[in-house]
């Protein structure tokens, strides 16, 4: 295994804790990363997912006559413990590199803002909003001790530093955008993490927009690591549901909707909060009104493949009313040839859990959105269109609200032997493939303490 993807706080072989038998639940990046750690520790591991394949949010899906990601993803330079395990799963080779150019749409109009000199050109701003923007990215670039933001709404910090307008005309709509009416509750942390993301990318890239993608997209990833799971001796189920966990005091019991059962030594779910407490009826009252008091954001993604390109901008932030989040266009990052010279373009819309949205049929939502298109590129056609699929899932990304690390369930519960890691549990930054490993190695500390049953 490569050197920079171990956990150096797994304990030696001779730690009373190996050698149990574990049950992962989740067969996303977490839970596969979980197994492959707890695996390297000397335990027996189950990795239980029920997808007809591991990969959660990364996993790839059909568009067309094209095999691709279902939702957008993105390789930053700096995203250091992705590309360890990029290089440890040997697909290094298959990693391209490429400088994007981010798009504005604001006031009906489509403006660059890729670099400096088109920043200082943006028309919608005047010459003090553009130096208040600059620096509140540069204020949260050098922000290290990020717990006190959590103190602070969102919009009253970015009201102090870039002033009333510049947060009327960019950054509300921009929040609006990824979190609706939520935004109202999230904290400062929450466009800390985003800023500080994008901004280390930027230093490490040279201050270029530079983004990576691995040939083949995530499903290449998915698959190599499924395999070195199985390899190293990791169960995989698939197609397995889990209904509840059980709990005596020799074990833990795994229930499945086919009435079939397993018993375990320790249980980690991964799960969304809302189906982690739904699933895990011995969890004390505090513990089950933790899970379900935090608030998540869900996404209806669409996925469109084109005939021809909509414009150089792999991300185009909207700050008009539309339908969709942003435009995302993929085949400015991808070469074109990954879809047979084709064009794959993303059209997400987050919205809360409840939205009405998530029950709108396809058609419905293929005719709101294919109309905005046509507004911001008077040169596309829905006959340009060659394939169009909807995602939708409902609760993606845990909003982080005023206190919110305060409010966060611990990963032991109070049952013995069981866990809860999931997204939730970043707290300091957003959701990604490469935080999603970092959490994993954060996680394994705690697994791996607690006194064996």
């Amino acid at each position: 295994m490569h050197p920079a993807t171990v956990n150096t706080d797994t304990p030696p072989p001779d730690s009373p804790a190996v050698g149990l038998r574990w049950a992962v639940i989740g067969g996303g990046i977490l839970g596969m990363d979980l197994a492959r750690q707890l695996n390297a520790a000397g335990h027996a591991v189950t990795l239980i997912e029920s997808a007809p394949h591991l990969g959660g949010l990364a996993d790839a899906w059909q568009l067309g006559d094209v095999t691709w990601d279902r939702h957008y993803h993105v390789i930053l330079l700096s995203d250091t413990r992705l590309r360890n395990l990029i290089d440890d799963l040997a697909l290094t080779g298959g990693l391209r590199w490429v400088e994007t150019k981010t798009g504005f749409y604001t006031d009906g109009k489509l403006y660059s803002m890729s670099n400096s000199l088109e920043f200082l050109k943006f028309p919608p701003l005047g010459l003090v909003s553009k130096f208040r923007l600059a620096l509140t990215i540069l204020r949260a670039s050098k922000i290290r001790d990020w717990q006190y933001l959590e103190h602070i709404p969102v919009v009253d910090w970015l009201r102090k530093w870039s002033g009333r307008g510049t947060t009327e005309k960019i950054w509300l709509p921009l929040l609006r955008a990824k979190l609706g009416e939520n935004y109202r509750h999230a904290s400062a942390a929450f466009i800390w993490a985003i800023i500080a993301r994008m901004y280390a990318a930027r230093k490490t890239g040279l201050k270029k927009e530079m983004f990576g993608y691995l040939r083949g997209g995530y499903r290449t990833l998915l698959d190599r690591y499924t395999h070195r799971l199985q390899s190293d001796g990791v169960a995989v189920r698939e197609c397995a549901k889990v209904s509840q966990i059980t709990a005596d005091e020799f074990c833990l019991g795994v229930e499945y909707d086919d009435g079939t059962h397993e018993e375990f030594d320790r249980v980690v779910i991964t799960t969304t909060a809302p189906v982690a407490a739904k699933i895990c009826p011995g969890l004390e009252d505090d513990e089950r009104a933790k899970l379900l008091g935090l608030r998540y954001q869900g996404l209806v993604c669409a996925s469109l493949l084109l005939t021809k390109p909509l414009d150089r901008f792999y991300v185009t932030n909207i700050t008009d009313a539309a339908p969709f989040t942003a435009v995302i266009e993929m085949t400015t990052l991808v070469d074109p040839a990954e879809f047979g010279g084709k064009h794959l373009v993303y059209l997400p819309k987050y919205v809360s859990p409840d939205d009405p949205l998530f029950e709108q049929p396809d058609h419905k939502i293929r005719e709101s959105f294919l109309a905005a298109l046509a507004k911001m590129y008077p040169y596309f056609s829905p006959d340009d269109v060659l394939a169009f699929r909807v995602s939708r899932v409902r609760n993606v990304l845990a909003i982080p609200t005023l206190d919110y690390s305060a409010k966060l369930p611990p990963m032991a519960t109070a049952v013995p032997g069981l866990f809860m890691v999931n997204s939730a549990h970043i707290v300091n930054g957003t959701l990604n493939v490469n935080e999603t490993l970092q959490l994993a190695d954060r996680a394994m500390p705690t697994l791996l303490a607690e006194v064996p049953r």
